[in-house]
């Protein structure tokens, strides 16, 4: 299984040994503004193999507070940044740009079973004025059938430019159709903090961790592993929000 961090000088991060090298892009996805989707975050690593820093996704969750995968903090925190309001990560005249201050990570993530896939960034300078998402409390919201968008600033595979935000349009399988998956369920998949997302032509991918997937304006899930992208057999693995709302929320106020 393959964390969908940025791959690092060609090192692939790897949930467990073994796995096949995987591609790097949000399949099938569009161009998305900013405008859209505002409360979407770069985060950034002096140590990213991309020229833009581009390291994982991220949501603002409060005008300091950006919540991005427990998986993406493996670099001591002043390395780390984040850009909100820049589409175009190659654009440096737009978005603002904030050094990150202090890390939380979820006290339950576990990199064995991969669950509570978790971090919450303290902005060294707030985005204030930011629209904020909020986060999805109820665990039925998860439901077989339902579309989910999902934004990330990720490699494309010539279906649009690098590192610019786009969305991609996901069904929601339910957890029955990666619970019936063995190696998915060997790498930690649970039904109680998963969701089962994405087909053989739309998918998240390498870059795209921890930024958001969305339902009805809520944030359902955040980007957290899977095998391949938009392969019909490996759906994505989304971090589910409604069981650590509580928790996520006491980090923010």
């Amino acid at each position: 299984m393959l964390k969908r961090a940025v791959v690092l000088a060609g090192v692939l991060l790897l949930v467990t040994a073994g796995s096949s090298a995987d591609k790097q892009f949000i399949v099938g996805g569009t161009l998305a503004s900013v405008s859209e989707a505002p409360w979407a975050v770069v985060v950034t690593n002096t140590q990213s193999s991309r020229p833009t820093g581009l390291w994982c996704g991220g949501v603002l969750l409060a005008p300091d507070k950006v919540l991005t995968a427990a998986h993406c903090m493996t670099k001591p925190v002043s390395t780390y940044g984040a850009i909100q309001g820049r589409a175009n990560l190659s654009d440096n005249s737009t978005g603002r740009v904030s050094g990150i201050s202090k890390i939380w990570i979820h006290p339950g993530y576990n990199t064995k079973n991969n669950r509570n896939d978790f971090a919450i960034l303290t902005l060294a300078k707030p985005f204030a004025g930011v629209p904020l998402i909020a986060l999805e409390t109820n665990p039925n919201a998860d439901r077989r059938g339902v579309t989910l968008t999902v934004y990330g600033w990720g490699d494309t595979a010539d279906t649009g430019p690098d590192d610019t935000l786009q969305k991609a349009a996901v069904p929601d399988l339910g957890d029955d159709a990666c619970l019936a998956n063995k190696e998915y369920v060997a790498n930690g998949y649970a039904a109680a903090s998963n969701v089962c997302a994405g087909n053989g032509s739309t998918d998240a991918c390498q870059g795209d961790s921890g930024g958001p997937l969305v339902l009805n304006g809520r944030l359902l899930a955040t980007v957290s592993w899977g095998k391949g992208c938009a392969d019909a057999d490996f759906p994505g693995v989304y971090a589910e929000i409604a069981p650590v709302a509580e928790t996520l929320a006491q980090q923010v106020r």
